[in-house]
């Protein structure tokens, strides 16, 4: 028989037997893969540059100005229109990424979110009042219990016990880690489980707030690197987000940890591990960038993403960052056997400065004076005694959470259509406007987005999303004229790259609407392992990516 496979788009084979991406590893009947020939796919490497959008990836590289990322490209297939699945926080980017769903199964909306199940840390016995404002950010980690300052990079080495919300299961009060919280299994617990021999790796932002990544069982990645972007770097007395060669000096150490990774080593360099069989990283240095003030050269000079001069930096020092590992597989003589994948959680918004408008939080502001939240004008862990997740928060009180988007937990749901009614009263930039009268505008509320995000009455799917004109950011700060989070044209429409970096592919371009869930169960076909062993996948009808084929 041929060993001529060709794996086509998903659309194309509805109702019959899709094949694996070149069989990398067929089943051995025991749900576990096995290498089947010399170019079998036996590692996968996923690369997140925060902020690439899909005409940053075009635009560089027909101006020869990220030419490892443009050899990618040249022995993959490019998707021209990959998009986020109707959120664009990092949290709901990266899930959409290893979880293969949406918001609606994954269960994330923001690192910042509400829980109308949850009880307070501080709540043992769960006897108190439900509705918690799950933090699962920086403050995470244990440096920053009681409001103390970010000093190590590992976030302080465990868990912010005031950050840990509980819940009741089987009548018992129990803690609520970030991996607890996540509601579908992730890809790294999949390939644990149903490939032979594996192991898995991932680098974030975030020491302790990316947990999730594990899943529920609390043990899908076996080398999760604990490092802090915003704990604070001792050779400047910053945190690494303060500008973007700072932040490129953190996106090194996630480098330094895939190249460890590639040359048989932990992520530390400390110890000898198997090469991953799934790992990545994500790169903070470009979004850093793209936020920065147009007077400060950040951001974009015009409306054909022409990059201003620190955007065009960073673009260069990711793209000389994925040269060096793509360079490290060759040397290691495991380019032929991984799969590369380059693509972001998120956009940035607005890359066309002239439609920017910072008039302030203006949509909390409005449903704070007329009383939709706390009856004293907080919610959440607002105004509490020290810091953001110090474990002092008000119970029970809904939850707006903003940026370029709006996410809105009602104190009292049954206000949901006075609530609404207001919301469409105040659409205008005026004082107490919402800057939601745009054609690109709209409040989601209702039926429409239950079927989108799940039932609010669940307890952790917003009531009303709002999703103000392009170019809003519901802040006044004068730090980032862009910001990313909800459904902007500029948010969603991302880069994504699929490639093999010993040239067995001639360059393809796909056009057709991809989005980035998609990733997911291309990671598991290229494995030879089904990608219904993802939840997300079985429930939301997710499908591989479609127009990879590859000549065994």
């Amino acid at each position: 028989m041929s060993r001529l496979i060709r794996w086509v788009g998903a659309g194309a084979l509805a109702g019959s037997m899709i094949v694996p991406l070149a069989t990398a590893q067929a089943d051995d009947g025991q749900g576990r893969g096995h290498d089947n020939g010399d170019n079998a796919i036996r590692h996968v490497l996923l690369i997140s540059v925060d902020g690439l959008h899909e005409q940053d990836v075009a635009r560089c590289i027909g101006a020869n100005s990220c030419p490892n990322i443009a050899l990618l490209a040249k022995s993959g297939v490019t998707y021209t229109n990959a998009y986020t699945p109707g959120l664009s926080d990092s949290f709901p980017g990266l899930a959409a990424l290893v979880t293969g769903g949406s918001p609606k199964s994954a269960g994330l909306f923001y690192d910042v979110s509400y829980d109308r199940t949850l009880y307070a840390p501080s709540d043992t016995d769960c006897t108190g009042t439900q509705g918690w404002n799950v933090v699962f950010d920086e403050t995470t980690g244990i440096d920053a219990q009681g409001g103390g300052a970010l000093i190590h990079l590992d976030g302080g080495g465990n868990f912010n016990p005031d950050a840990i919300p509980r819940a009741k299961h089987d009548g018992k009060c129990t803690p609520v880690y970030p991996h607890d919280y996540i509601r579908t299994n992730t890809v790294f617990e999949v390939v644990k489980e149903h490939v032979r021999d594996s192991r898995t790796a991932w680098a974030d932002k975030h020491a302790w707030g990316y947990d999730w990544l594990n899943g529920p069982s609390g043990r899908g990645v076996d080398d999760l690197s604990r490092t802090e972007i915003n704990s604070i770097n001792p050779a400047t007395g910053n945190d690494y987000t303060d500008v973007y060669t700072n932040t490129e000096i953190f996106d090194n150490l996630h480098v330094a940890s895939i190249i460890n990774e590639i040359d048989g080593k932990d992520s530390t360099g400390t110890r000898n591990a198997p090469v991953p069989t799934l790992f990545g990283t994500n790169f903070q240095t470009l979004s850093v960038a793209q936020k920065a003030p147009v007077a400060k050269d950040g951001g974009y000079v015009d409306t054909s993403f022409t990059p201003g001069k620190q955007v065009a930096a960073a673009i260069g020092y990711v793209d000389d960052a994925i040269g060096k590992m793509v360079a490290e597989l060759k040397t290691r003589n495991l380019a032929s056997s991984t799969m590369v994948i380059v693509t972001a959680k998120h956009g940035q918004s607005p890359t066309d400065h002239s439609k920017l408008v910072k008039n302030g939080d203006t949509l909390t502001a409005l449903l704070e004076s007329k009383n939709y939240l706390d009856p004293n004008g907080n919610f959440g862990q607002n105004g509490n005694a020290k810091a953001l997740n110090d474990g002092t928060g008000r119970v029970g009180t809904g939850m707006v959470q903003t940026d370029d988007v709006g996410l809105i937990w009602l104190r009292d749901q049954s206000q949901l259509p006075q609530v609404v009614a207001t919301l469409k009263a105040n659409l205008s930039c005026t004082t107490m406007g919402i800057c939601a009268d745009g054609p690109q505008a709209y409040i989601l509320s209702g039926a429409r987005l239950a079927s989108l995000f799940g039932d609010p009455s669940n307890g952790r799917t917003p009531d009303i999303i709002v999703q103000p004109n392009p170019g809003v950011i519901y802040t006044s700060s004068t730090k980032k004229d862009e910001e990313h989070g909800g459904n902007a044209p500029d948010d969603g429409h991302l880069g994504l790259i699929v490639s093999f970096p010993d040239g067995r592919h001639h360059g393809k371009t796909v056009e057709g609407r991809v989005t980035t869930t998609q990733v997911a169960p291309t990671i598991l076909r290229a494995l030879g392992v089904d990608p219904d062993e993802l939840h997300s996948v079985k429930a939301e009808g997710t499908r591989a990516l479609p127009g990879l084929h590859t000549d065994d």
